[in-house]
């Protein structure tokens, strides 16, 4: 459990940071007083929430312009933490792509490179920073999946795809280290206003609002929203899945979403 008392002076890292989800939650974390290390590929955008952020709350923000879908890009990233004497204690693993439409239609080489950063940096980044945090007894990681992992998303295949094994790998990673002191969470947000999505209709602050919650709670999984989660429980657990695919398909080509 982390709580926002146990954020206050702790280092966390936010991938994905310079807008949408990632940006609101660097806000709330530093409102509870954490210190960041940010990490997009936009340096300027980096620049203007770092300086915002430390003018706001009063903590030291340090950013890494990076592209975590390049290769060996997590492990550089590492080492440049540790060379800026950095020690993270909360990890929020929110860098993420999706592309939309039939596979026949798509390209092989944005499928690979969205799920080199929704998956393979994840993970890598993840196994990197962990062992550190189970060996000090206390830290946090929250990997923002999607309710789109809960079910198998027509035209979003590959997008789904991802977050399902973000979703999967994250609950397996709390049974893991579970009695160690070391919180692990995914949290899965529904469709959320954001540059990648800005015909979503939750706020990316309410999302990363729930991020904060998460941290203090216990589950291994949250889904973002009272209706979100019905939607995953419906379409995830109580819908024959055949019947839930053909709901899905219907909607996902409706453009209704």
């Amino acid at each position: 459990m982390t709580t926002k008392a146990r954020l206050r002076d702790t280092f966390a890292l936010v991938t994905g940071a310079s807008t949408g989800i990632g940006a609101a939650t660097a806000e709330r974390l530093a409102a509870s007083g954490a210190h960041l290390a940010l990490v997009a590929r936009s340096a300027d955008k980096l620049d203007d929430l770092a300086a915002r952020l430390t003018r706001d709350h009063g903590v030291t923000v340090r950013t890494f312009p990076l592209d975590l879908a390049a290769a060996a890009a997590p492990t550089r990233l590492v080492k440049e933490l540790a060379d800026a004497g950095v020690e993270v204690e909360v990890l929020v693993n929110n860098a993420g792509v999706s592309d939309g439409g039939p596979v026949l239609d798509g390209d092989p080489a944005r499928f690979r490179s969205m799920i080199d950063l929704n998956v393979t940096a994840l993970t890598e980044l993840t196994a990197l920073l962990v062992p550190a945090m189970v060996a000090r007894g206390h830290g946090a990681v929250v990997n923002v999946a999607s309710t789109g992992g809960y079910l198998p998303a027509p035209y979003l295949a590959v997008y789904a795809a991802t977050k399902a094994y973000v979703l999967s790998f994250t609950q397996a990673l709390w049974a893991e280290i579970r009695d160690t002191g070391v919180r692990v969470v995914a949290v899965s947000p529904g469709p959320t206003e954001t540059p990648m999505n800005p015909r979503g209709s939750r706020s990316a602050d309410a999302v990363a609002a729930t991020v904060l919650r998460a941290l203090s709670g216990t589950s291994p999984a949250v889904i973002d929203g009272r209706a979100n989660a019905l939607v995953a429980f419906l379409f995830g657990r109580l819908l024959p899945r055949r019947l839930g695919l053909s709901i899905a398909r219907r909607v996902m080509a409706s453009g209704k979403f």
